[in-house]
């Protein structure tokens, strides 16, 4: 059977605004910066001011720099968007970022340039596929959009990572590996699978007809669950530190 057009469950009918609604991958944007947000909730006290600094910081790193980079390369979602400003939207994402960072090495502590940095590095490298596409991995995905953005708006807050930081890291590290290896089967049969003929026969002889829906069923609604507790849990934490 045909697989169905759309390029993610997300996606929005093709033309128009709506590619760059979609462009945003809005459910796994959300998520990523819960990390920030719960990174920021293991501080001693959270600063609302730097949390939503580090949260525009990182919408416009990996929301809008990552994404239009990514379209960029091979169009996954297949927009309609030109060249000319899918480049320019992750060019002016990607130095706001940074502009940001730098601001707030100057508040918090010089060592945030580090993050910064690495932040630059890993936005370019991990979309471009720089060095043969050595950091295009699911290992390097898990530690930049999971570990990464938790560790940073933790160190955000006090210019200091503490050690419960580093097991909620830890576990935002798991937590984007497990999203990887949901994801991956399902794009490949909604971006690449053109026909897909096959049966399942249960143990008293009934007959399931396998289709890329139906394969396609259990890791898409598990994703879309883990994406809503994930902006719930951030919100809850952080709400919960500033009451």
């Amino acid at each position: 059977m045909a697989h169905e057009e759309r390029p993610a469950f997300y996606a929005l009918r093709p033309g128009g605004s709506r590619d760059y609604l979609t462009l945003l991958h809005p459910p796994y944007t959300l998520w990523h910066l819960s990390y920030v947000a719960i990174g920021a909730a293991t501080a001693p006290a959270v600063r609302e001011a730097r949390l939503w600094a580090s949260l525009l910081a990182f919408f416009l790193g990996v929301g809008l720099s990552a994404h239009a980079l990514d379209e960029l390369k091979g169009r996954p979602l297949a927009t309609s968007i030109p060249d000319r400003i899918l480049r320019a939207v992750a060019a002016v994402g990607l130095l706001g970022a940074i502009a940001l960072g730098v601001a707030g090495a100057v508040v918090v502590s010089w060592w945030l340039l580090a993050f910064v940095v690495f932040g630059t590095f890993i936005v370019l490298a991990y979309n471009l596929e720089l060095l043969g596409g050595r950091f295009h991995s699911d290992a390097w995905f898990a530690l930049a959009w999971g570990a990464f953005p938790a560790l940073t708006g933790a160190f955000a807050q006090t210019g200091t990572v503490r050690w419960p930081t580093l097991l909620v890291a830890l576990a935002c590290l798991f937590l984007s590996a497990a999203q990887r290896r949901l994801s991956t089967p399902v794009r490949r049969l909604r971006r690449q699978v053109a026909f897909l003929d096959g049966r399942m026969v249960m143990r008293d002889g009934t007959e399931i007809p396998l289709e890329d829906a139906h394969l396609r069923q259990a890791p898409e609604s598990a994703l879309r669950a883990l994406s809503a507790a994930m902006v719930l849990l951030a919100v809850g934490l952080v709400a919960a530190r500033l009451v």
